[in-house]
C-alpha cells in the first residue's frame, strides 16, 4: 500500500531544520530573453517533480560492474521519513553503503528495510534531543569507526555530525556539517567546525584516501544555488567564509606542507550543469526550481578517477526536502 499523503502538520515540522539556508525573495527577472538562451545552452536544468510523498515503484539502472555503491541522502527525519516512502528509496537504490543526515534519532531506531539490507549500521545521535544525527549502514563490516572531530573544544556540538569508517583502501566520512544558521547567527560555530575538520581529514588522508560524504551545507560556487547575487554573505551556506573553506579544502594552499587536493566529484563529472540537491518548503521552491546544491561527495584527488558515476536522484522527492546523492567508484573500499 502507498504511503498516506503528508499532512500539513508534517509539513510544517519538517521545515524546522538546521540544515535550511534562508531563501531571499527576489522579483522576477524581466531581462529579454537572449541572455537567458543562450544561459540555457550550456547548461542542464531539469524539471523537479513536487510529489509529496515517494512513489511505490522506483527504478534505477543497475549498478556498474565491479563497483560499490556509496548514497548520502539527508531525511529531515527518520520518523517522518519513513512515513512518507523512505523504505521505496533504500530498496530501489540499494546502495552497498548508504550515509543518512539529520536522521533526529537519539536512539538506534529499529527499521526494517535498514536492517534486512544492513548488518554493520553505525548511528551518531545529536546531544539534543531530536536535532541533527548522521548515521552509514554497510554491508560491509569496516576496520574501525569513529563519532569524533579531534580537536574540536566543544564535543557536544560534533555528536550527530560525523562518523568515519575505516576500510583497507580508504576512510569514508559521513558528515552533516554545522549549519551557519537564520541571519548567520552561528556562522562562528560553523567557522569552528570548519577549521577542525580541515585539519582532521587531511590528517586522515595523510594514511589513506578519503570519501567524504553527506551534508556538506555549502554551496560551492554560484552554479551550486539558484539565486547567488541575493544569497551571497546573507544565507547560511553561500558566505565568503564557508565557499572559502570548502575552496581549501580541494585546492590547499601551499603554506599547508605535503597537503594533498581534493576534488568534488558530482561538479567535476557535470561542470556545466545547475542540478541541486536541496529544496525549501517554503516559497514553493521546488515547483520554481530554487534549490541549492548542499549534499555532495568529495574525495582524495587520487581516487577521483575510480568513479565511475556520480548522480543526484532529482527524482527521489517527497519524503525529505533533500534529494539523494549517488556515487559508484571502482573496486571495493
Amino acid at each position: 500500500m502507498p504511503p498516506k499523503k503528508i499532512t500539513k502538520k508534517r509539513t510544517r515540522e519538517a521545515t524546522e531544520s538546521d540544515s535550511e539556508p534562508e531563501q531571499v525573495s527576489t522579483t522576477k527577472n524581466k531581462a529579454s530573453g537572449s541572455k537567458k538562451a543562450k544561459k540555457e545552452d550550456t547548461v542542464s536544468v531539469k524539471p523537479q517533480p513536487t510529489n509529496l510523498v515517494l512513489p511505490v515503484r522506483i527504478e534505477f539502472p543497475p549498478k556498474i560492474t565491479g563497483t560499490t555503491r556509496i548514497a548520502t541522502w539527508n531525511i529531515c527525519g527518520i520518523a517522518a521519513s519513513q512515513k512518507k516512502g523512505f523504505q521505496y528509496y533504500v530498496e530501489a537504490e540499494d546502495a552497498d553503503i548508504l550515509i543518512l543526515t539529520e536522521t533526529k534519532v537519539n536512539v538506534d531506531p529499529a527499521v526494517a528495510v535498514l536492517n534486512k539490507r544492513y548488518p554493520h549500521r553505525y548511528w551518531s545521535a545529536a546531544f539534543k534531543k531530536g536535532y541533527a544525527g548522521t548515521a552509514i549502514l554497510c554491508k560491509t563490516e569496516p576496520i574501525s569507526v569513529d563519532y569524533s572531530l579531534p580537536g574540536h573544544p566543544e564535543p557536544d556540538t560534533v555528536k550527530g555530525r560525523i562518523v568515519t569508517l575505516e576500510f583497507p583502501s580508504l576512510y569514508l566520512v559521513g558528515t552533516y556539517v554545522v549549519n551557519a544558521g537564520t541571519g548567520l547567527k552561528t556562522l562562528d560555530a560553523k567557522k569552528l567546525w570548519n577549521t577542525h575538520f580541515e585539519t582532521y581529514i587531511r590528517a586522515l588522508d595523510a594514511k589513506k584516501p578519503v570519501i567524504w560524504g553527506g551534508d556538506l551545507n555549502v554551496a560551492p560556487t554560484e552554479m551550486d544555488l539558484k539565486k547567488p547575487k541575493n544569497n551571497w554573505n546573507k544565507s547560511a551556506g553561500y558566505t565568503e567564509a564557508e565557499t572559502s573553506s570548502f575552496a581549501r579544502i580541494l585546492n590547499p594552499p601551499e603554506d599547508i606542507e605535503d597537503a594533498k587536493p581534493f576534488v568534488d566529484i558530482w561538479r567535476k563529472m557535470h561542470p556545466k550543469d545547475e542540478h541541486y540537491t536541496y529544496f525549501s518548503y517554503r516559497f514553493q521552491c521546488r515547483e520554481k526550481g530554487i534549490g541549492w546544491r548542499l549534499d555532495s561527495f568529495v574525495l582524495s584527488e587520487r581516487i577521483s578517477n575510480r568513479v565511475k558515476l556520480c548522480e543526484i536522484r532529482d527524482e527521489i522527492y517527497g519524503a525529505s526536502d533533500h534529494c539523494p546523492v549517488t556515487l559508484e567508484i571502482d573496486g571495493d573500499l
